[in-house]
């Protein structure tokens, strides 16, 4: 079967078009099941704070992150890791997340450099969801609850280990 140019122009768009909207037709795979966690610390003045969190490694992962979640544990958090350091006007959005989120932006050293809260965004529209970008150039970013850092005294400096993974720093405790 040999297809028509117009036919070829017409898969080809096709294509192009799905390919750049690859959000939209992603199916929640891991909203109902529980993922495997890892034991992630975050140091403070006040003291250790324990995790466990889901880490998002590819770009599939980094996408899905926590949409269409109706729940987080207290106690759990999502870890997105990238390969290189971002830019600090790289950021994250609430399209398709339906509950509130605090995101901690952490360096190649472990340490948390910016922190920001983010509401569910309720349209429908990726567009009209706006963006949360770190401010600071970051290696690694953790979701929790809203309300998670602040409740805990969390801040800007405090430095995060997850034992399992090399590159944080380490808490004395």
């Amino acid at each position: 079967m040999t297809l028509s140019r117009r036919q070829l122009i017409k898969a080809a768009l096709g294509t192009s078009l799905l390919a750049s909207v690859p959000l939209l037709s992603t199916s929640v795979f891991a909203a109902d099941t529980e993922a495997a966690t890892l034991p992630l610390t975050i140091h403070t003045e006040q003291g250790p704070h324990r995790l466990d969190v889901e880490v998002a490694e590819t770009v599939a992962q980094r996408q899905q992150g926590l949409m269409g979640r109706e729940h987080l544990p207290e106690a759990r958090g999502m870890l997105f890791r990238f390969e290189r350091e971002q830019p600090a006007n790289n950021a994250f959005w609430m399209y398709k997340t339906l509950i509130p989120l605090d995101i901690a932006f952490i360096d190649g050293e472990g340490r948390i450099v910016a922190i920001n809260t983010m509401p569910p965004c309720e349209s429908d529209s990726p567009r009209e969801c706006p963006a949360y970008p770190a401010g600071a150039a970051y290696r690694s970013a953790l979701e929790v609850n809203a309300g998670y850092f602040e409740a805990r005294g969390i801040q800007v400096g405090d430095c995060v280990s997850v034992p399992a993974l090399a590159g944080f720093c380490r808490g004395g405790d």
